[in-house]
C-alpha cells in the first residue's frame, strides 16, 4: 500500500516548498464520517476552517451537508453570490457590509446575522436605514457550563445570554421590530468540540484528560435540558427555521439532543493536529504543508525554511504545526517554530538532504489557508488541481 507520505512526495515533487496541499482522499473520507456520525442531521459548514470556496463547493455537494456557518459579514455576503444559506456565526460591528445587506433584497433571504444582546440589535438598527424586507435573525446562546453559582465557568466566553429568561427576552425584542425575523438559535458548545478526550503529554496530561472527560458529560447533561428549554420557550415567541449545534469534536451528543436540526461542522473535513485524541471519531490527515531543508546544523539536526505557522487560542506546544512526514522529527523546545527556519532533532534528520522536504500539519484547520494563496488539490498521486484560498482571491475578513 501506498503510504500518503509517498502520494504527497510524488504528486508535489516538482513543485518548491513551501506547498500545501489538501490529500483528497482523505477529505472526501472525513467528509463521509462526518455524515455518518450525524446520522441524518443536516451539517452546515463552518468556513473558517475551510477558507477556499473550491472545498466548500465540493462539500456543499455531499448529500448531508447544507448551507454555511460564516465568520464575518463581508465574507457571508461574498459566499452569498452562490451559496443560499449563510448564517454568521458571530455577532458583527460591519456597518458597510450592514447597509450592503440592506439594500438587497436577494442577500436579505440568504444571510442571517448573529446577535446575543439588545445593544447588537441596536447596532445593526442604527446602521441600516429602512428595508425591503426583514433582516433574518439568528440568536446565541451561551452553551458554556457554569458551576458553584456561576463561580466557575467551563467553555467560550460567549454570548451573554445563558438562560431561558434571558433567551426569551432577547427574542421578543427581536419579535418587537418589524426590522427583525428570528429565524433561528444556535448554541456552540466549545467545551465538549474543542477539548481532545486524550491530550497528548505524559501523566500530566493523562490526569487532565480524565477530568475533561467527566467535565464534557457534565456539560453534555446540563446543556441537553437547558437548550431544549431555551428551545421550546422561543419556539412560543418566534416560528424558528432552524437550531444549530455542535462543531466536529461533539457531533454524537449534539445532534442526540431532540431540540437540535443542525449540527456545525468544518475542522473534520480537514483534521488538523487538535484534531487527535478524541474518542467518538478518528479522522484521516487531509491538510498538511511542506518546507524545504536548507540546513544541517549538526548530527540528528535539520532545519527548514519558515515554519512559525502557530495557530490561534491559548498560548502552548498544542498551537504549534506538528512535523508528521518523515517520521520521527520533533520541534527543538528553546526554538520551537520560527518565523524563517525551524530547526528539528530526530532519527530521521541524518537521511535528509538539502533540498529536500519536511511535511507538517497545523494545528487548527482554516489558518492554514491564511498563509499560502492556493491549496493543491492532491487525488491518489497526483495533482488535481490547483485552487486559490480565501487569501488567494485577494479575501482576508478577519
Amino acid at each position: 500500500m501506498v503510504t500518503q507520505h509517498a502520494r504527497l512526495e510524488r504528486a508535489t515533487q516538482h513543485l518548491d516548498a513551501p506547498v500545501a496541499v489538501v490529500d483528497l482522499d482523505a477529505f472526501d473520507a472525513n467528509a463521509a464520517d462526518l455524515v455518518r456520525r450525524a446520522g441524518g442531521t443536516p451539517i452546515r459548514v463552518a468556513s473558517k476552517s475551510v477558507r477556499c470556496r473550491e472545498l466548500l463547493r465540493r462539500v456543499l455537494a455531499v448529500d448531508g451537508y447544507a448551507g454555511v456557518l460564516a465568520f464575518t459579514l463581508a465574507e457571508a455576503l461574498w459566499l452569498a453570490d452562490e451559496v443560499e444559506d449563510v448564517v454568521i456565526g458571530y455577532p458583527t460591528a460591519e456597518r458597510e457590509a450592514l447597509r450592503e445587506l440592506a439594500a438587497d433584497p436577494v442577500l436579505l433571504e440568504r444571510v442571517t446575522l448573529m446577535v446575543d444582546s439588545v445593544e447588537s440589535l441596536d447596532l445593526v438598527r442604527a446602521t441600516i436605514d429602512v428595508v425591503e424586507q426583514p433582516v433574518r435573525i439568528c440568536l446565541d446562546l451561551d452553551a458554556s457550563l457554569r458551576l458553584a453559582g456561576d463561580r466557575v465557568h467551563l467553555g467560550p466566553r460567549r454570548s451573554p445570554v445563558h438562560s431561558v429568561d434571558e433567551a426569551v427576552a432577547l427574542a421578543r425584542a427581536v419579535a418587537a421590530d418589524p426590522v427583525f425575523r428570528l429565524v433561528g438559535v444556535m448554541a456552540y458548545e466549545g467545551q465538549v468540540a474543542g477539548l481532545q478526550d486524550h491530550p497528548a503529554g505524559g501523566l500530566a496530561a493523562h490526569a487532565r484528560g480524565l477530568v475533561v472527560r467527566r467535565l464534557k458529560r457534565a456539560s453534555v447533561a446540563e446543556l441537553t435540558e437547558r437548550r431544549g428549554a431555551v428551545v421550546a420557550a422561543v419556539r412560543e415567541v418566534a416560528d424558528l427555521e432552524f437550531v444549530n449545534g455542535g462543531g466536529t469534536g461533539s457531533i454524537e451528543t449534539t445532534v442526540a439532543d431532540r431540540s437540535v436540526t443542525e449540527v456545525a461542522a468544518g475542522s473534520g473535513l480537514l483534521a488538523p493536529a487538535l484534531f487527535d485524541g478524541y474518542d467518538s471519531f478518528t479522522p484521516a490527515p487531509a491538510a498538511l504543508f511542506a518546507l524545504a531543508v536548507t540546513r544541517r546544523p549538526g548530527p540528528g539536526l535539520v532545519t527548514v525554511a519558515g515554519g512559525g505557522w502557530v495557530a490561534s487560542g491559548p498560548a502552548g506546544p498544542d498551537r504549534l504545526p506538528t512535523p508528521t512526514y518523515p517520521a520521527g522529527l520533533r520541534l527543538l523546545g528553546a526554538e520551537g517554530a520560527g518565523e524563517v527556519q525551524t530547526p528539528l532533532r530526530g532519527d530521521a534528520a541524518d537521511a535528509l538532504a538539502l533540498g529536500d522536504r519536511v511535511w507538517f500539519r497545523h494545528a487548527k484547520a482554516g489558518e492554514l489557508a491564511e498563509r499560502v494563496p492556493a491549496l493543491h488539490l492532491v487525488a491518489g498521486s497526483e495533482v488535481e488541481s490547483v485552487v486559490p484560498t480565501y487569501r488567494g482571491e485577494g479575501m482576508t475578513f478577519l
